[in-house]
């Protein structure tokens, strides 16, 4: 025998627990494009719900300040870039001549950045807290990781220690270039990211070939 009386109750709940899906990803997507605009730094609460079209009030019934909205935001961003960077990161991938192996592994980084300009505000702000750098070591991480396993499927005579290193460089090259990729137009883009891709090629090379 079922109790009755939980139903009339039951479509409501979940209806409500819709809508405040619904707000919250709205929120998100406004603080998005408010941190990708102005900053993290500058950013306020206060902006993010405007761009919401809510008010300051329903914005803190989800979140308490602005860095627990830049942590859900990361948090989003790092589910999406698992997605993006399954593509990305292929091991099987790793034995493709250099130039092929980057296009497969830079194409996908760049079109994801490119779609999401918070995440890279957000990534690149060196003025966060620590809770909030905290919240960005898994994008950072899942990043090393793949990156790492491809050069150890492609080049097994590497020594560890130097594929670490070559990992390390190889990710900070790509972020220092990575400003201008994001402020490339659309004209622009496609020799930015060749250039890009020929500085990483000059570089690993000559490790990854030698000892593959």
């Amino acid at each position: 025998m079922t109790d009755d009386t939980a139903k009339p109750n039951a479509r409501p709940a979940r209806k409500r627990q819709a809508r405040g899906q619904q707000r919250e990803a709205q929120l998100l997507d406004a603080a998005a494009d408010v941190f990708a605009a102005q900053g993290y730094a500058k950013a306020s609460t206060n902006a993010i719900a405007a761009a919401a079209g809510a008010s300051p009030g329903t914005l803190y019934q989800f979140f308490k300040n602005k860095q627990e909205i830049a942590e859900a935001l990361m948090a989003r961003y790092v589910e999406r870039l698992y997605a993006a960077h399954g593509e990305a990161f292929a091991v099987g991938d790793a034995k493709l001549p250099l130039p092929e192996l980057l296009d497969r592994v830079l194409d996908p980084i760049v079109a994801f950045d490119r779609a999401n300009p918070g995440f890279h505000v957000l990534l690149a702000d060196p003025g966060v807290t620590p809770e909030l750098a905290n919240a960005k070591r898994p994008a950072q991480e899942l990043m090393f990781r793949s990156l790492d396993a491809i050069f150890a499927e492609r080049s097994p005579g590497l020594p560890p220690e130097k594929r670490t290193l070559t990992v390390a460089v190889a990710i900070h090259m790509f972020r220092g270039l990575l400003p201008m990729i994001m402020a490339a137009t659309e004209n622009e883009l496609p020799r930015v990211v060749a250039e890009t891709k020929q500085a990483l090629h000059a570089y690993l090379a000559p490790v990854l070939d030698a000892s593959s």
